[in-house]
C-alpha cells in the first residue's frame, strides 16, 4: 500500500475514531449523575420552633382566637435537577447556576425558606429509576435529620408532577402535583406515573448533536448528555396491566386523570392531587375549561381536594366573562372582539398586519381583508398564536392576551380554569349535578430545589423562573429571526416541544410564588396530612399572613372551618380574623449560617433568608368572595360569582383585623354557595407585579411595554408594588335536601 493509501486509512481511522468518541459523548459515557446529594445534618431547634408558637399564640390572642391548632407554612410544589427543564436551566449555555439536587431543597427548606413541610415534586416524565430511588433516600434523609418525630423541624413529603399537555381543548387537562403520605417501602408506588411517554425528553436532541454540543462545551454538558441518554434508555411500562403487575424500572404513564386516579386507587397509598397552573395560558389551548374534567372518571373528589390558586406563574383566582377564542361545536376557533379589559391575542395579530399593510401602501379595503385573515390563522394556531405573524416582535403584541383588571395574573389568562369558575361550574349529564369541592393553597412552583422563595422579593434570577430576555442568557425558544412582512401566515404545529410556546412576554409574569399554610393539630407528617385532608389550609402570596375563616352558627354541630361543609335553613353567620406577617431583616439568621456555612448560604439560600423581625406587617381589608352552584349547564357564571360580596376596611392595628358578618339572603335563595375571605396586607414591592410595565394612553390603552427584565438585564429585579395577600379554603354552604317522603 501507497503513503496515498495508507493516509486515506489513517484519515478513515480518525474519523471513526471522532465518529465514535462523538457517539460516547452524547451516550453520556463522560458525564456525571448528579444524585440526591447530602443535606446538612444539624436540625432546627426545638428553642426556634417554641419561640415561632408562641408568637403566633399571642397574635391569635390578640384576635381573640383561642388558637387551639397551629398555623403552618409549607410549599407543595417544588422541582430540583431531577426535572428536566430544571436541568436546562442549570446548564452553563443558559447561565445556570449547575446542580440542585433534592438535598438542596431540603436544606433551602429548613435554612433559608424555615419553612414546616414542603414535597418534592420533579417531573414524572424526567425520573429514571435511579433517581427516584435517590429521591425517596434523600425525602427520607431530609426527614432523618428533623430532630424530634413528633415535633420536627420540618416534614418533607415525597411526590411528583403529573404534566399534561393537550394540543385542543378537548383533549387538554393541565398539570397536576401528587402528593403521598408516607415514605415506608411498602406504602409508596414503585414509580411515579407520568401523563405522557416522552414529555421534555421525548424532544432532547439527537445523540450525535449531544455529543458534539458535550465536547465542545464540556463540564456540565457531559452531565446533561448522561442525563438525556439514561431516560432515554428506559422502557415503557405496559399501558393497561395493574399497576402492582408492572417491572419497577420501567416508565409509567397514564394520559388522562381518569387513568391517574385509576392507578393511585391500584397502589392505594394515602395520596393528594393538587391541580395547579390551571389558568396558565403558555401552554393551554385557548377555549379550554375546567368543566370537561366534571364529566364521568375525570375528577375523583376523594383524592382531588386541593387547588393551587397562586404560584410563582401568578394568580388563578379571578373569573372573567371573556375568552381567547369562541369555539363553535365542530372546535372551529373564531376571533372574539377585543372588551376594554382584555385583547385577545388573535385580535392583536390582525391589527399588526393592518398596519404593516397599510404601511405598505396597499388599500383600506386590501388591510382590512389581510387583517380578518390573521384574525383567523391566530385563532387557529392555538397557543402559538403570536406565530402567524412573520418577523413579529415581542413589543407588538402590547398586553394582547392578558387579565387587565387582574392581580398578577398568569400569563395569557384563561379564565375557564379560574379557581372561581372551578367553584361554581357543575355538571349536568345525569343524576344529580356534579360540582368540584377543592379547598385553596398556593406554592412556588421553583424550578432551583428553593421551596418557599416568597419570603423575600429579590433574585428575580434564582428566586423565580423569569430570565428570558436577559442579555446573558440565552433565549433557547425565542423566535426565528425573518423579515416583517404585511401578510400572516397559517402556522405549521410539526415544529416540536418549546418551539411553539410564546416565551418571552411571560418572563414578565413569574413570580417569586406563594405557601401553603395548615390549621394542624400538630406538627408531625400525618398531622399536617390530616390538615390537609380536611381542607383546612389557606394560601399566602408568600408573606406569612396568618388567617383564620369560620361559619359560626352552623346548625346541629360546632363551628365550621375554613374547608368545611354544611347544610342549613337559617342564615349563615361568619368571622374573618387576619394579622399581618412579619417585616424581614436582611441576610439570613445565625442559626442557618450555622447550619449551612457561609459558602452554602451564598450557593442556595443566595445570601438571603427567613429572618423575621419582631413587627407585624398591616392587614389593610379584608374580603369576602360568594360564589353560588351552577344549576343548570346554559346558566352565566358571571351573575354567580360576586366578587367581591363584602368588603371590609381595616383600621391600622399591628394585631390585626376581624369581621363577622351574615348572608341573610341564604334562606331564600335554594342554591349551595361557596364563602371564601382573601385579606390584604399594605402594599409593597414585588418581582413582576408589574407584569409587562404598560404605559397607558388616556383611556387606558396599554400604547408600550417595558417587559422584564430592563436596561439592566440580570441586576433587574423588576420590582413593582403589590398588595400581598391570602386567600381562605371555602366553606361550602347547601340548603336541606328536599325530603322523599
Amino acid at each position: 500500500m501507497g503513503w496515498m493509501g495508507r493516509a486515506l486509512v489513517a484519515v478513515l481511522l480518525l474519523a471513526v475514531a471522532g465518529g465514535a468518541v462523538v457517539w460516547l459523548a452524547g451516550g453520556g459515557v463522560f458525564g456525571a449523575r448528579d444524585g440526591a446529594g447530602e443535606v446538612a445534618p444539624q436540625a432546627i431547634s426545638q428553642r426556634t420552633l417554641g419561640a415561632a408558637r408562641e408568637a403566633q399564640a399571642q397574635a391569635a390572642a390578640a384576635l381573640g382566637e383561642a388558637q387551639a391548632r397551629q398555623i403552618l407554612f409549607g410549599d407543595l410544589h417544588v422541582h430540583t435537577t431531577v426535572s428536566a427543564d430544571a436541568f436546562l436551566f442549570s446548564l452553563p449555555m443558559l447561565t445556570g447556576e449547575g446542580a440542585h439536587p433534592p438535598s438542596d431543597a431540603c436544606d433551602f427548606a429548613r435554612h433559608c425558606a424555615a419553612l414546616d413541610f414542603w414535597s418534592i415534586n420533579d417531573h414524572a416524565s424526567s425520573i429514571s429509576p435511579q433517581a427516584w430511588r435517590d429521591m425517596v433516600s434523600s425525602i427520607r434523609q431530609c426527614n432523618a435529620v428533623a430532630s424530634d418525630p413528633l415535633n420536627p423541624g420540618n416534614v418533607a413529603y415525597l411526590g411528583w408532577e403529573w404534566t399534561q399537555v393537550g394540543t385542543t381543548p378537548e383533549n387538554h387537562y393541565g398539570h397536576k402535583n401528587v402528593v403521598l403520605r408516607d415514605l415506608e417501602e411498602e406504602k409508596i408506588p414503585a414509580r411515579p406515573i407520568a401523563a405522557g411517554r416522552g414529555g421534555i425528553i421525548g424532544g432532547a436532541p439527537s445523540r450525535w448533536q449531544l455529543g458534539l454540543g458535550a465536547l465542545s462545551v464540556g463540564g456540565r454538558m457531559h452531565d446533561y448528555a448522561r442525563y438525556i441518554a439514561e431516560r432515554l434508555d428506559i422502557p415503557h411500562c405496559a399501558e393497561d396491566a395493574h399497576v402492582r403487575d408492572l417491572p419497577a424500572n420501567c416508565r409509567e404513564s397514564a394520559p388522562t386523570p381518569a387513568e391517574l386516579f385509576r392507578k393511585l386507587s391500584e397502589w392505594g397509598h394515602e395520596s393528594i392531587v393538587i391541580p395547579h397552573g390551571t389558568t396558565w395560558g403558555f401552554y393551554t389551548p385557548p377555549g379550554s375549561t375546567w368543566r370537561k374534567q366534571l364529566m364521568g372518571k375525570l375528577h375523583d373528589p376523594a383524592q382531588q381536594t386541593l387547588l393551587e390558586v397562586y404560584s410563582g406563574h401568578g394568580d388563578s383566582e379571578l373569573y372573567r366573562g371573556w375568552r381567547a377564542v369562541h369555539l363553535s361545536e365542530d372546535g372551529a376557533a373564531a376571533c372574539p372582539a377585543p372588551r376594554p379589559n382584555y385583547e385577545p391575542t388573535c385580535h392583536r395579530a390582525g391589527e399588526i398586519i393592518r398596519a404593516r399593510c397599510l404601511a405598505a401602501g396597499e388599500s383600506a379595503a386590501e388591510c382590512e381583508t389581510r387583517a380578518a385573515q390573521a384574525r383567523a390563522h391566530a385563532a387557529a394556531a392555538g397557543v402559538a398564536a403570536h406565530r402567524v405573524v412573520p418577523g413579529l416582535q415581542s413589543a407588538e403584541l402590547l398586553d394582547a392576551g392578558q387579565c387587565r383588571d387582574c392581580r398578577e395574573p398568569s400569563f395569557n389568562y384563561r379564565p375557564g380554569g379560574s379557581a372561581q369558575f372551578i367553584l361554581s361550574v357543575g355538571n349536568f349529564d345525569g343524576g344529580e349535578p356534579r360540582h368540584f369541592r377543592m379547598g385553596f393553597m398556593a406554592s412556588s412552583d421553583n424550578h432551583y430545589a428553593r421551596p418557599g422563595t416568597g419570603y423575600k422579593e429579590v433574585h428575580r434570577r434564582g428566586f423565580t423562573e423569569s430570565q428570558a430576555g436577559d442579555a446573558d442568557a440565552p433565549a433557547l425558544f425565542a423566535l426565528p429571526e425573518e423579515d416583517p412582512a404585511p401578510r400572516s401566515r397559517a402556522f405549521n404545529f410539526d415544529q416540536p416541544g418549546f418551539a411553539i410556546f410564546e416565551t418571552e412576554r411571560q418572563a414578565s409574569f413569574l413570580t417569586t410564588g406563594g405557601l401553603i399554610a395548615a390549621h394542624s393539630q400538630g406538627r408531625d407528617r400525618n398531622a399536617i396530612w390530616d390538615a390537609m385532608q380536611r381542607r383546612e389550609v389557606y394560601g399566602t402570596s408568600g408573606p406569612r399572613i396568618l388567617l383564620w375563616f369560620d361559619l359560626l352558627n352552623a346548625e346541629g354541630e360546632p363551628a365550621v372551618r375554613m374547608g368545611g361543609e354544611t347544610s342549613q335553613s337559617s342564615a349563615p353567620t361568619f368571622r374573618v380574623r387576619a394579622a399581618g406577617s412579619f417585616e424581614q431583616l436582611p441576610g439570613c439568621p445565625g442559626a442557618s449560617v450555622s447550619a449551612l456555612g457561609p459558602a452554602e448560604i451564598e450557593r442556595i439560600c443566595k445570601g438571603e433568608c427567613y429572618h423575621p423581625s419582631d413587627r407585624r406587617r398591616a392587614i389593610t381589608r379584608i374580603e369576602v368572595v360568594k360564589v353560588q352552584q351552577q344549576q343548570s349547564a346554559g346558566e352565566d357564571l358571571s351573575g354567580l360569582i360576586r366578587d367581591p360580596w363584602r368588603v371590609f376596611t381595616c383600621e391600622p392595628n399591628p394585631a390585626g383585623c376581624s369581621a363577622t358578618f351574615t348572608d341573610a339572603d341564604f334562606p331564600g335563595e335554594g342554591r349551595g354557595a361557596a364563602y371564601y375571605a382573601r385579606v390584604f396586607e399594605a402594599p409593597a414591592p414585588a418581582v413582576n407585579a408589574g407584569n409587562l410595565r404598560c404605559r397607558r394612553d388616556g383611556e387606558g390603552n396599554c400604547v408600550e411595554t417595558n417587559p422584564c427584565p430592563g436596561p439592566d438585564g440580570a441586576r433587574d429585579d423588576c420590582l413593582a408594588p403589590h398588595e400581598p395577600r391570602a386567600w381562605s379554603s371555602p366553606i361550602w354552604v347547601d340548603p336541606p335536601r328536599a325530603s322523599s317522603g
